[in-house]
């Protein structure tokens, strides 16, 4: 009696723990995917492979519908966010002729100073090469303009460094729409601050923000600040990545 208990108890933190409960509610379930860079071959976390990318694409094109953040209302059954961060010259090398070939769609995430003052030793895209991407197949969105942790800034500057990053896009006449992903994933935890800190992202008009937190999210959400990507690495098999798409996270700590 006492081992079958445990057993529901562990089902029970399962079920919620993984969101598996959203099987059973697919039209809620909200799958945002978080990639940074793309190669020809891949050493590190944040850079995938170009084969590992094409099998991920492919294997998404047949399960998922993808979306635009400004397409949410849109959503079906299947639906799937697919983000990239940084703006880096291999996006806009690698990407278009994938997306296109499976008939996906992608955000990408620009910090507008990383576009002017380069990001260490990394090619990044130019303004004029983000402006003219596809836009049946490319959404672009804010990432700041400093990509400073957000953690523990003051209001003043996150709202200056916010307006930046809109008005550079602004200026260079950039279609974007008004989600942020938080550098880092970071922001404030503690209630006081968060609250100031969402208060914030309200007056200018913010939408939706993403941080990485590996959960599937149910939508429509009553946390739109907040929503989880699921961080996909450079060396994830295809059968982890899989198991990401219904898992999130593959670790219970």
């Amino acid at each position: 009696m006492v081992l079958y208990l445990i057993l529901i108890v562990l089902m029970v933190f399962i079920v919620v723990y993984f969101r598996l409960y959203l099987f059973v509610f697919p039209g809620n379930r909200l799958v945002i995917l978080m990639y940074h860079q793309v190669e020809k071959e891949s050493h590190e976390d944040l850079t995938v492979s170009l084969h590992n990318l094409e099998q991920q694409f492919s294997y998404l094109s047949q399960k998922y519908t993808s979306y635009f953040f400004s397409e949410l209302h849109l959503t079906s059954k299947k639906n799937i966010i697919i983000t990239f961060d940084d703006g880096y010259k291999n996006n806009f090398e690698f990407l278009p002729p994938l997306l296109k070939k499976y008939n996906l769609k992608a955000t990408i995430f620009i910090p507008t100073g990383f576009i002017e003052k380069g990001y260490k030793n990394y090619p990044m895209m130019t303004f004029d090469e983000i402006r003219n991407l596809d836009k049946n197949h490319f959404e672009i969105a804010l990432h700041s303009h400093s990509h400073e942790n957000l953690k523990n800034v003051s209001v003043d500057f996150l709202e200056k460094d916010l307006k930046k990053n809109m008005e550079i896009l602004d200026a260079e006449n950039i279609e974007y729409s008004r989600v942020l992903a938080y550098p880092y994933g970071k922001y404030p935890q503690k209630e006081i601050e968060k609250s100031a800190f969402f208060s914030i992202l309200k007056k200018i008009g913010i939408e939706f923000a993403v941080r990485i937190g590996n959960k599937v999210n149910y939508y429509p959400t009553q946390h739109p600040y907040e929503l989880c990507r699921i961080d996909i690495k450079g060396k994830d098999s295809l059968i982890k990545f899989k198991l990401k798409l219904i898992f999130g996270r593959l670790k219970l700590f």
